[in-house]
């Protein structure tokens, strides 16, 4: 899979893809990330890719020339990618969409900035999606989420085939249940002793209990 990420800040990618299961699927060759600089695309002797906004009203827009120029080369080099707009009014983000994104033959995010977008560039987009109820600084960090997201998906990149698909959200009601590694006890509390029987239906059981139980407590929104 390709991924394309157009942004004003390339050099805030440097460090989040350069390591962990994220660099691995990138030397094993199952992903490739291009960084776009859109100042590449801005036009005149500044590069120019935002301008005030018409109406009036605080801050910079990011002007549609410069945008639509860079969506189209990348649209060029990653045939078949939807174009996926960073902004906060997207619909939101959720682990079924990421399921669905990484059957893409490649991807490309487009990472707003400053006011946002000037509404004519999201005529070139197919989706607009958000990583939460909140307002960032720019779309760098949620195409790092998003792309984090989807590519350890990817057959290949986490360590076991089952890795991905039992976890949170992988039912949608439902977010995961705890886990427990050596030692047996740590400062007086035990591992259930269910998880140490080598009953793998009564450990089904348990952790199907104890991720209800979780979601109850700390995601109730879920079960509604």
């Amino acid at each position: 899979m390709k991924i394309d990420i157009i942004t004003l800040f390339p050099d805030m990618f440097k460090g989040p893809f350069d390591m962990s299961m994220i660099w691995k699927a990138q030397d094993r060759g199952l992903a490739s990330i291009n960084i776009i600089d859109l100042r590449e695309y801005g036009q005149g002797v500044r590069h120019t890719v935002d301008d005030t906004p018409y109406g009036g009203g605080d801050g910079m827009v990011l002007k549609p020339e410069p945008m639509v120029a860079a969506i189209e080369e990348a649209r060029v080099g990653n045939p078949g990618a939807p174009v996926i707009a960073m902004t906060p009014g997207g619909r939101l983000f959720k682990q079924a969409l990421a399921v669905e994104y990484a059957q893409q033959p490649g991807l490309i995010l487009v990472a707003g900035h400053y006011e946002g977008f000037d509404e004519r560039i999201l005529d070139y987009v197919d989706d607009r999606l958000s990583i939460g109820d909140y307002v960032l600084t720019g779309g760098e960090l949620p195409a790092m989420v998003i792309a984090d997201a989807v590519i350890r998906l990817i057959p290949g990149v986490l360590g076991g085939d089952a890795s991905a698909a039992d976890e949170s959200f992988s039912d949608p009601n439902l977010i995961e249940y705890p886990h427990y590694t050596r030692p047996e006890e740590f400062r007086g509390h035990k591992v259930p002793d269910v998880l140490l029987s080598g009953h793998h239906a009564e450990i089904s059981k348990w952790r199907a209990h104890q991720a209800a139980e979780n979601t109850r407590k700390y995601r109730p929104d879920l079960l509604s």
